[in-house]
């Protein structure tokens, strides 16, 4: 595959680039750790109102941009390079959700208040025993015209500062169920969680006896759709890990172009340089299968190509992604020094998000068990089914 960006897709980087280097620095991020919500709402509101990035997944028909998941990884590409604290993660992989869903009257509100910036989380899966659909810890019963739903999801990305949730509900029958429950509504509480990665919004989602009419329910039977939006959301996962790892580079080799020992910067030592040529080996591998990835998500939405195919390219980046970042960040960490991991440099930032994201759904080795699958046994993984 030949992939080079067009050239609406080559400005959309460098102003994407422009934009977070001025008004999304490091010390942005650092700042909104200490937010109760970890987010930064001020500049999710400029870019909202300035860039229109929230519209991207969005169909046109809903107010929305209509284009597809390679310009989504070049932004979140560039908002993991500065680790940049907001919502754009969550509000487009919840677009992405609800794309999967038949039209109805609550799918339509939600994508065109996406499309307005306003923020919604997905939550689906307790991550025990994993995070695909036997993760799934919330229940749905029905009562009478309503449904009750008692549960919880950890791990939402963002959930503190959403205003709507997407859940994933269990139904007695083992069918997966996807509803959407405003932040505010009784019964319901989201606690901000404190993680190794403070710079990323994380929450925890717990639901007691709420009560919504038939009209949250956005479909039933979701459990395949599930998968795949959690195969999306390992694409765009690789993206920040691939930024994250590429900025950890840049920092790590301007550093020491700059550390003097034994008189003369240790850039010139060979073992430096041996260290430096691997991260970016990794990193450049990496970027190469995540627009792979990205492009063969979007013919998958288009309906141009199988399912199965989305799945290996997906496990194949996530294994990639997650390999490549946390050994650029640990790499740069060592090349650093002991001050590396210290509070007053950044690459311990970088660091901390490589090791997050590293296990955020599913660790490197499981998508490489995925892979193996796929090669031993088609009929399983379904690599060249329909």
């Amino acid at each position: 595959m030949k992939f080079r960006f067009t050239d609406e897709q080559r400005m959309l980087q460098e102003g994407a680039e422009r934009f977070l280097s001025e008004h999304s620095p490091i010390e942005v991020a650092r700042q909104a750790a200490m937010l109760p919500g970890g987010v930064d709402l001020a500049l999710w509101a400029r870019i909202t109102e300035e860039l229109g990035w929230q519209a991207i997944p969005v169909a046109e028909s809903h107010g929305g941009l209509g284009l597809g998941l390679v310009e989504l990884v070049v932004l979140l590409e560039a908002t993991g390079a500065c680790l940049s604290p907001t919502p754009f993660y969550a509000t487009a992989l919840s677009a992405l959700a609800l794309g999967t869903v038949s039209e109805s009257d609550g799918q339509q509100h939600l994508l065109k208040s996406i499309a307005e910036g306003t923020i919604v989380a997905f939550a689906h899966t307790a991550a025990q025993p994993e995070w695909g659909p036997s993760g799934v810890a919330v229940s749905a019963m029905p009562s009478g015209d309503r449904w009750c739903l008692n549960g919880s999801a950890r791990f939402v990305m963002c959930g503190a500062v959403a205003e709507y949730l997407l859940v994933a509900a269990l139904f007695e029958d083992q069918k997966i169920m996807l509803f959407s429950v405003p932040s505010t509504h009784d019964g319901l509480s989201v606690s901000h969680r404190i993680a190794l990665d403070q710079t990323r919004s994380m929450a925890d989602l717990y639901l007691q006896d709420v009560v919504v009419d038939g009209a949250a329910l956005l479909a039933v039977d979701w459990a395949e759709a599930l998968a795949n939006v959690l195969d999306i959301a390992r694409i765009m996962v690789a993206a920040e890990q691939v930024g994250c790892a590429q900025r950890a580079l840049d920092m790590t080799v301007d550093y020491v172009a700059e550390r003097v020992q034994f008189g003369r910067t240790i850039a010139s030592f060979q073992a430096v340089k041996h260290k430096a040529a691997d991260m970016m080996l990794k990193v450049e591998s990496a970027r190469s299968l995540l627009y792979y990835a990205a492009c063969t998500a979007d013919s998958w939405m288009r309906g141009t190509e199988r399912r199965g195919v989305l799945r290996e390219a997906a496990a194949m980046v996530a294994s990639s992604a997650g390999d490549t970042a946390f050994f650029v960040a640990g790499t740069g960490i060592q090349l650093h020094g002991g001050v590396g991991i210290t509070e007053e440099y950044d690459i311990q930032l970088y660091f901390k998000r490589a090791r997050a994201l590293e296990a955020y759904l599913g660790r490197p080795d499981e998508s490489r068990e995925v892979i193996a699958a796929a090669l031993l046994d088609t009929s399983e993984a379904g690599i060249h089914a329909a």
